[in-house]
């Protein structure tokens, strides 16, 4: 895109990028392939979707926007009232076009999409082996990722409003005709088809074996991460029975599992990459040669680094006495005074040699996809069976749900907010769901806006304004 083009994304990209006193142009990621011709062969491929994924694991998105946005924006993470500045508009939901998170996010997503687009377009070219098939998979199963986060972010839940404006659709790779588009805003459901399609792409491109182009494992696109992401887009949609089946073929057939309980603390502080499929279906790597440093998801939650988000006191105590997840908080600071809840999921910003991958998919997810999905279809035995996996497993104690029909549902969304804390997905289920934002009262926190309603403006993201003025065709959200 920019939507302008995509020139103007990689050149005004700079506004938001530049305050680390570089260039944009020198921030791209060194394997990234700016021309049409460059990715003549499988190991092209191989450099260009690494490229992919640093784009993605940048700051302004993955690396610590998203995620930490998905939390704050919601009712798990607070800014303590010592901070450093960051993210102070969301804790009052004043953000507007001129927002950075907003601009970042944006912007970042499209540039990752443009590296998607030009290894799906140059894989095509290219011999079919299982290697370029894998590569082009995991392209169009990023962009399907890149995509199902703009729609959230920029257009109204399909749940509320499947014929609102979502965000422009961009396939094409940014040489010829595609530098000039200056494409409006696809509806909602528009996009999520192409989300759709472009994972059905992915699945069916990638292989089950004999992949040797890279490593094989949870830093990698595979394929039954595609019908993981999948099964989420589907959730979101409120389109219970594929997600159902989406769900299933991972459960099924992915070869994931989850963690005993003695070993879930030991799992989190693991810096280094899934290769037994524990746990983690796709996370992007963080390690001592490409990680975020003090701009990094880890380092604003961790009391070595800037220490400014907290968990809530409700969300701590929402867990039982002998689950396992309450290990993964820290409940004092060296910084802060008294009793205080400090995610711990990110604990090795101080290590040398390893980071914090940020975790982009898990298993659990996906169990408490399924049974949710199966809940709100009326299958309270599979419902059930499905969500005490990750519960049971979680708490040993725990004797299991027993509810039925809309508590069950109500039960399964809770323990998703248990598990998946701290990785961005909360404020996702509250806008998917229509549900308020009722952040709990807190002491200490940074200025606060305590409730955001359903009809407020503030639920999406404004559209950046440097868009608005390179790209006619745009369209701003209402109330910005």
């Amino acid at each position: 895109m920019k939507l302008k083009n995509y020139i103007y994304l990689l050149l005004a990209g700079t506004i938001t990028i530049s305050s680390c006193g570089k260039e944009f142009l020198d921030e791209q990621p060194p394997t990234a392939l700016p021309i049409a011709n460059a990715i003549k062969n499988e190991s092209d491929m191989a450099d260009a979707v690494n490229g992919m994924y640093s784009a993605m694991r940048s700051t302004l998105f993955y690396g610590r926007d998203i995620p930490v946005l998905g939390d704050e924006l919601a009712d798990n993470a607070y800014v303590f009232s010592s901070n450093s500045g960051r993210y102070l508009q969301e804790m009052n939901y004043t953000y507007i076009n001129s927002n950075a998170e907003a601009s970042n996010i944006w912007t970042q997503g499209y540039y990752a999409i443009l590296q998607a687009n030009r290894i799906i377009y140059a894989g095509g070219q290219l011999p079919a082996t299982a290697n370029s098939s894998q590569l082009r998979g995991e392209a169009y199963a990023a962009r399907a990722l890149c995509y199902l986060q703009l729609v959230n972010f920029y257009g109204a839940p399909f749940t509320v409003n499947p014929n609102a404006p979502g965000v422009p659709l961009v396939t094409q790779p940014s040489f010829g005709d595609a530098a000039l588009a200056k494409p409006s805003r696809a509806t909602v459901t528009q996009v999520y088809d192409k989300i759709i399609s472009d994972l059905d792409s992915a699945f069916t491109l990638m292989p089950t074996s004999g992949v040797t182009g890279h490593a094989v494992n949870s830093n990698y696109i595979a394929k039954y991460a595609a019908k993981a992401i999948q099964a989420r887009a589907y959730l979101y949609k409120g389109d219970y029975a594929n997600a159902i089946t989406a769900a299933k073929s991972v459960v099924d057939n992915g070869g994931y599992t989850l963690s005993t309980a003695a070993n879930y603390v030991a799992y989190w502080a693991s810096p280094t990459a899934q290769t037994g499929k524990l746990e983690t279906i796709f996370e992007l790597a963080l390690n001592n040669a490409t990680n975020n440093g003090t701009t990094g998801l880890d380092y604003i939650y961790a009391q070595a680094g800037y220490g400014d988000l907290l968990g809530y006191d409700a969300l701590y105590n929402s867990y039982s006495a002998t689950d396992v997840r309450k290990n993964l908080f820290l409940t004092t600071s060296p910084t802060k005074s008294g009793t205080v809840y400090v995610n711990n999921k990110y604990s090795n910003v101080s290590n040398a040699n390893e980071k914090d991958d940020v975790k982009i998919i898990r298993y659990s997810e996906v169990l408490l996809t399924l049974a949710e999905a199966y809940a709100r279809t009326g299958d309270n035995a599979n419902a059930v069976l499905y969500a005490n996996q990750v519960a049971q497993r979680r708490d040993p104690s725990f004797t299991g749900f027993t509810s039925t029909g809309a508590a069950l549902a109500n039960d399964i969304v809770n323990e998703r907010r248990k598990e998946l804390a701290f990785e961005g997905l909360r404020y996702f289920d509250l806008t998917r769901l229509n549900l308020p934002v009722s952040r709990p009262t807190q002491s200490r926190t940074a200025p606060i806006v305590t409730t955001l309603d359903v009809t407020s403006p503030k639920r999406i993201l404004p559209i950046p304004q440097s868009e608005l003025d390179a790209n006619k065709n745009i369209t701003q959200n209402p109330g910005y």
